[in-house]
């Protein structure tokens, strides 16, 4: 099923990615999820990301579309866990162009992927984004999201030389 906005002169509508979305939809990743948009991004954007998620899940990926412009993407998993009868859905990447974003292409994908994971038997969805990313939190809160946690990330850079104890209290 797609969804259609206007855009302009164009239709925007919502489908399954293809794999010839492939190379466009990382491209928009590439702008969108870079060091600016989180200090601490602790999953890397790249083609595997993708990739991985088309060859899985391809159902759970769909993309905006204006004529011949991709204009964004969702990408999705699901999730079932042992000894539980509850299925989740993983909203994983949602990314629209810079250029368009406070529009409506990023609510329209997140409504097209929250409808096919509903349909595939998912009771409840999650996303993660940094604690610091207040236009993602506000976006996902004006989508029904609630019960912010935040979580601890730790990182340790194995090509710098450690510090011993007492040069850090220095």
């Amino acid at each position: 099923m797609a969804d259609a906005l206007s855009a302009g002169d164009e239709t925007t509508r919502i489908r399954e990615m293809s794999i010839d979305d492939i190379p466009e939809v990382f491209h928009i990743g590439e702008q969108v999820f870079t060091a600016n948009y989180s200090q601490s991004l602790y999953r890397t954007w790249d083609e595997y990301e993708i990739t991985t998620l088309f060859n899985t899940d391809n159902e759970l990926c769909v993309v905006a579309e204006a004529g011949d412009m991709i204009l964004g993407f969702a990408l999705g998993t699901t999730v079932k866990k042992q000894r539980s009868s509850w299925k989740y859905g993983y909203l994983i990447w949602l990314g629209v162009r810079p250029d368009i974003q406070k529009g409506q292409v990023g609510s329209r994908l997140f409504r097209e992927i929250k409808r096919r994971m509903k349909e595939q038997g998912v009771r409840m969805i999650i996303i993660d984004t940094s604690a610091d990313n207040r236009p993602a939190i506000n976006f996902f809160e004006k989508q029904g999201f609630g019960h912010i946690q935040e979580h601890v990330y730790m990182t340790l850079n194995l090509s710098l030389k450690p510090k011993k104890r007492s040069e850090k209290r220095a």
